[in-house]
């Protein structure tokens, strides 16, 4: 997959461009709504032999509109760019959101990033709006287009007659609820980072974990103990993560320390880049009176996680 990414205004030249079937959208997340629109222009492309694209943004309209830094996505670029790689898309444009891009009007919008990208058939959820203030929609659109490329209108992805959206997977993973968050992405949340040294306490518990540096704009579930898989060079092992702040040996700590000790496994791999995968919430982090009655619950919590993990191989 080829990844440009864009500020307004961008220098692409159409003439050199393939002629292109895109999703559009933030996408984040990529859950099972998302997915039925970006797989419709995959779909579409192949028919017609086209490229297949996805117009996304960067960073989130908060940010710019409502000065918002705090903005935790789902999905960060580089998990976003995985997920859509793995589908098969072709191209991915990163659409750099700023006050200048916010101004478009919806007309100018279309004509730079549309038409201007040589993009033949916009594919997009009925939700989706352009332009200034949102002021161009689903609705709106053939009227914007003026038939000089063909649009599709993907209608709303339900579970149990709820929308799937990214603000209830948000409220799922706040809960630590990534059972069901997972069943709404369609697939296992995943969170990136490198191996780093960390204090080796766990090492001296009997515990040994790889501590990662994950990405702070990551929206994590709550802290807690859970049942996960890491992936490790292509290779896939089970383990058992944390997530917190280490309360029985740290009182002040501001930032999630996320550890995973990676069961039936003995190897040196700080400096490696990983893959974190969610599967089921074990308990709320807990301050201990003592490492003996830590030790103890860790005990329990391994013996939980491999009989899970056990039953979903």
């Amino acid at each position: 997959m080829e990844t440009v990414e864009l500020t307004y205004p961008h220098q692409l030249r159409v003439e050199k461009l393939p002629n292109t079937i895109a999703a559009i959208g933030f996408f984040d997340g990529i859950h099972r709504g998302h997915q039925a629109v970006i797989q419709y222009a995959i779909d579409k492309a192949k028919e017609t032999q086209a490229k297949s694209a996805v117009i996304t943004f960067y960073p989130h309209p908060s940010v710019v509109l409502k000065n918002n830094h705090d903005v935790k996505y789902i999905t960060p670029l580089k998990e976003k760019q995985e997920v859509l790689d793995k589908m098969g898309v072709d191209r991915l444009y990163i659409i750099n959101f700023n006050k200048e891009l916010s101004a478009l009007s919806p007309e100018e919008f279309l004509e730079h990033f549309i038409i201007g990208l040589n993009i033949q058939h916009i594919v997009a959820g009925f939700d989706f709006t352009y332009g200034y203030k949102g002021k161009g929609n689903m609705q709106t659109i053939s009227e914007h287009a003026n038939g000089r490329f063909h649009h599709t209108m993907i209608d709303k992805v339900t579970l149990d007659n709820e929308k799937i959206s990214s603000t209830k997977i948000r409220n799922l993973l706040d809960s630590g609820d990534v059972e069901q968050a997972n069943i709404l992405l369609g697939r296992q949340l995943t969170t990136s980072g490198m191996v780093v040294e960390g204090d080796k306490r766990g090492r001296d518990l009997g515990y040994p974990t790889a501590n990662i540096k994950y990405n702070s704009e990551a929206h994590l579930p709550k802290p807690g103990i859970y049942a996960v898989r890491i992936m490790i060079e292509g290779i896939q092992y089970d383990g058992l993560g944390s997530l917190g702040k280490n309360p029985t040996f740290t009182e002040d700590r501001l930032d999630l320390s996320l550890e995973v000790n990676i069961l039936d496994f003995n190897q040196q791999i700080y400096g490696k880049e990983v893959i974190v995968e969610w599967y089921k919430f074990i308990r709320n982090e807990e301050k201990f009176d003592s490492v003996e009655a830590l030790i103890e619950r860790m005990k329990k919590d391994e013996e939980e996680i491999r009989t899970y993990l056990n039953s979903i191989k």
